[in-house]
């Protein structure tokens, strides 16, 4: 592989699936997943940035200053990933150096170059919160967010990381407004993901008039779970994965690659960043709770005594649940609140930015998304079905070749219902729908959008103008106040 830039978003992929395999939970779940992915991106394209002369490309960091005549792009893009990475992740340095030996000169001017931007990215970012949450207590009131019954030890991810983070990229907090609850929206969202999100075992409790999973939905759902589970990883490493296809089919330079990934992981960070504020702002519980209590006799904080309990509850009711793959056990509901979803904000990010990077697929007149040609004539093989991963019970699933003739923008839609097929998310945690299920991703209340999907757009349009179209700019926005 010629271009440093491809070869290094590899090894970075692989770190983040190992990282999810190997026990040692270095930068695991999805925002530490999003983080160290852009301080590994930004480092690279610093990296080239500075060695890439006269093309004078502009810096992300104004330090450490050009390095010395002589200093090779190669060299450079792989001492600063090489130097990222084994910072982030300590317990793979081995199979990094042995990269960096096939790839590297260490006499190369480059090399010291490198490793300094990485340094100075990584002082940036050194305050940067953990994933962890010591001392978060869950409200006990109607609708907010416990732990999965049926994963009661499970704990929280990331309650205070949205908040306390600075942004990447951004110029502002993009809020979004609050989420349906106890209306008709939310009952119909309730009824849908009762029936496409359930367990398989449990279908037959299903009342007429629900409908249930089909085949097609339940390989969506596990299509695009990635749910931070052995051999995979998380979400923003499938995202990756799938717009490598995309830079590889356009025959990417490897300028044109340092900008690219470096704009996908800078808006997958901040997405993180923003996604987990709303969160925990909102505190919105999940469907295995919104189900098993929808009747406001159940529940800890209730004072409501009743006999007959109302339509919609089921006090049995468990999701297909996130795919526990290649490992035995159950399936799980994730670890944090529904709302916004975090799968959809990722994913609509990560690809707007992308459709904007090429110029291809914006906005419509009414505000919807375009079709765009990114993946004609490619398709693309998620890790959740490649004919060697297992489910929770050890069954090898299929190898599935999968398409997308809508493009990328089929693509943001598709992720964001895929959890509802897995149950974990209702389907406004990705966005509006209109009274027969069309996405709405244009829908505000006041000047705030609902669900992750169009919180994604905003901070890949924000991102992308702010950079003027060429590369990402260092974010001014810090900690919420």
């Amino acid at each position: 592989m010629n271009d440093p830039i491809l070869l290094w978003n590899l090894v970075a992929l692989e770190a983040n699936r190992v990282s999810h395999t190997n026990g040692l939970n270095e930068q695991t779940g999805p925002t530490r997943s999003a983080r160290a992915l852009a301080i590994v991106h930004l480092a690279m394209y610093d990296a080239y940035a500075g060695t890439d002369i006269p093309a004078a490309l502009p810096r992300y960091l104004a330090l450490p200053p050009a390095p010395p005549a002589g200093a090779s792009i190669d060299a450079a893009v792989a001492a600063a990933a090489h130097k990222a990475l084994s910072e982030l992740f300590p317990g793979q340095r081995s199979f990094f150096d042995l990269m960096l030996a096939a790839a590297d000169d260490p006499s190369d001017p480059g090399t010291s170059f490198g490793v300094a931007v990485a340094e100075a990215i990584l002082a940036d970012r050194a305050g940067d919160p953990s994933g962890d949450s010591p001392g978060y207590v869950p409200s006990s009131a109607r609708g907010k967010h416990r732990p999965d019954p049926d994963n009661p030890g499970q704990g929280f991810h990331g309650a205070f990381y949205g908040a306390n983070a600075k942004g990447f990229a951004v110029t502002e907090r993009f809020e979004l407004a609050a989420p349906p609850f106890a209306n008709d929206e939310y009952r119909n969202a309730l009824r849908e993901v009762r029936g496409k999100g359930i367990a398989p075992e449990l279908m037959g409790t299903l009342p007429a008039g629900v409908a249930a999973r089909t085949v097609d939905e339940t390989l969506i759902g596990v299509f695009w779970a990635y749910d931070g589970v052995a051999q995979l990883g998380s979400p923003p490493r499938l995202y990756n994965q799938i717009i490598r296809l995309v830079a590889t089919a356009r025959a990417n330079s490897a300028a044109a690659n340092a900008r690219l990934f470096a704009f996908v992981n800078v808006a997958m960070a901040d997405a993180a960043m923003l996604a987990w504020d709303q969160k925990y702002i909102h505190d919105l519980w999940r469907p295995v709770l919104g189900i098993r209590e929808h009747d406001t006799s159940m529940g800890p904080a209730t004072t409501a005594c009743e006999n007959d309990i109302v339509e919609g509850c089921d006090t049995g009711w468990l999701p297909l649940g996130g795919p526990q793959t290649n490992r035995l056990g159950k399936n799980f509901t994730p670890p944090f609140p529904a709302y916004p979803s975090g799968h959809a904000t990722f994913g609509a990010a990560a690809f707007h930015i992308t459709r904007l990077f090429y110029n291809e697929g914006g906005r419509l007149s009414d505000g919807t998304l375009s079709r765009d040609n990114l993946f004609d004539g490619l398709c693309f093989v998620s890790d959740e079905l490649n004919g060697i991963s297992t489910d929770n019970k050890g069954t090898v699933r299929p190898r599935h070749l999968r398409d997308f003739p809508g493009g990328l923008a089929q693509m943001i839609e598709e992720n964001g219902r895929s959890r509802v097929y897995l149950g974990v998310h209702w389907v406004f945690d990705a966005f509006a729908v209109t009274a027969d299920g069309t996405a709405d991703i244009t829908r505000q209340d006041g000047d705030k959008y609902i669900g992750g999907v169009p919180l994604g757009l905003q901070i890949a349009e924000d991102i992308f103008l702010a950079g003027g179209g060429i590369a990402p700019v260092l974010s001014t926005v810090g900690p919420r106040p």
